[in-house]
């Protein structure tokens, strides 16, 4: 498949999303032939795509299933809470749109609302009561497959982890923020996380817990846990690293490069040298209103980047895209990365960098559906 990452040596153009010709095209390579390769995956279905293609090759990697594992939210709360029994979080399957708010008034208001297997947020609403229950079926199928669970209350974290034979290595975590409004979308994260040594240990608990329950055993893996007032909860689990942003923001703060790491184990090759930082670090991501999209706002995007501080200031969409709606799910049109001494310092650098990219006489309006 085509690559533009550092350190390509070769480029192989197939569909990765057509198992039969993935394997075809990476099995031809000699380094395949030998067992002395992998494929990695750093998205969703890239990674359940990697999976399948390194069992049938023969080569390292986690098993399909226990990709697949993490993908089912409904079977991974419910394993999930055998690592809490004595307060585990409630939760019900729903597979008529129709009967959400009946299994919503079971569980309890508020209550989150979520594609069993669904990825990077799409679909994920937060109900209060039944009128929004009877408001958010309409946004899905007749016939869906959904999961409703009680909503957790508590500061939330981004947790990027390295699996090597079966051993959990925890790289770092973020505060993951979220804005208002049902989606529960992230609006940005920030690190350092500084938690007390008993909470920091129960995270890490819950994580390398999930992925033995998993099956997890190699590759990188992205975790985003709620610390509630019973502890340490499971919001979901995925067998790849977080996005790019995440990774670029770990390797401003941390020096920590995931994705490098996930490559060098997977490989079996030395891991790369390590230039410790402690940095207060964050993003924030930032979305157009309907319109002109990145042109209306060029000069504050230049602005945005000039501002001291301002490490990234990335577009997702081009520059000439028009925008005809709000982004759904985990995506978004453009993302302001920063550095800085101090906590309170990076969030006015953030502040001002992100409030220079956004229009300042239209709002965003959310779409009641998605995509």
């Amino acid at each position: 498949m085509p690559s533009d990452r550092e350190g390509a040596e070769r480029r192989v153009r197939t569909d990765w999303r057509d198992h039969r010709h993935l394997v075809g095209a990476v099995g031809r390579i000699e380094a395949v032939r030998r067992g002395r390769a992998a494929v990695f995956g750093f998205d969703a279905a890239g990674a359940l795509a990697a999976a399948r293609a390194n069992e049938e090759l023969g080569l390292p990697g986690t098993p399909t299933a226990a990709v697949a594992a993490l993908m089912d939210k409904a079977a991974l709360r419910a394993r999930s809470n055998t690592l809490h029994p004595g307060r585990p979080v409630s939760f019900a399957r729903c597979g008529r749109a129709e009967t959400l708010p009946f299994v919503a008034t079971l569980i309890g208001y508020p209550c989150v609302v979520k594609p069993r297997s669904g990825a990077d947020g799409e679909g994920v609403r937060l109900v209060h009561d039944e009128a929004e229950a009877r408001s958010a079926a309409l946004c899905y199928p007749e016939i869906t497959d959904l999961l409703v669970e009680e909503y957790l209350e508590g500061p939330e974290l981004a947790v990027e982890a390295l699996s090597r034979g079966g051993r959990h290595r925890v790289l770092g975590w973020s505060r993951r923020l979220t804005g208002p409004g049902p989606r529960l979308a992230a609006t940005g994260h920030d690190l350092p996380v500084a938690l007390d040594p008993p909470t920091a240990e129960a995270v890490r608990a819950l994580v390398r817990g999930v992925l033995d329950l998993a099956g997890h055993h190699d590759g990188p893996s992205h975790t985003e846990v709620i610390l509630t007032a019973h502890g340490p909860r499971l919001v979901e689990a995925h067998a790849r690293p977080g996005g790019e942003e995440f990774g670029r923001l770990l390797r401003i703060a941390h020096g920590t490069d995931a994705p490098a790491l996930a490559l060098a184990a997977g490989l079996g090759l030395p891991e790369p040298v390590r230039t410790p930082r402690a940095a207060y670090a964050g993003l924030r991501y930032v979305d157009f209103p309907p319109g002109p999209g990145p042109a209306a706002v060029r000069p504050g995007i230049a602005a945005a980047r000039a501002v001291p501080g301002v490490v990234r200031v990335q577009l997702e969409i081009p520059p000439g895209a028009a925008v005809r709606r709000a982004p759904t799910g985990g995506l978004h049109h453009a993302y302001v990365l920063a550095t800085a001494p101090t906590a309170g310092a990076l969030a006015r650098i953030l502040d001002r960098a992100s409030g220079l990219m956004r229009p300042a006489d239209r709002r965003i309006r959310q779409p009641e559906g998605f995509a």
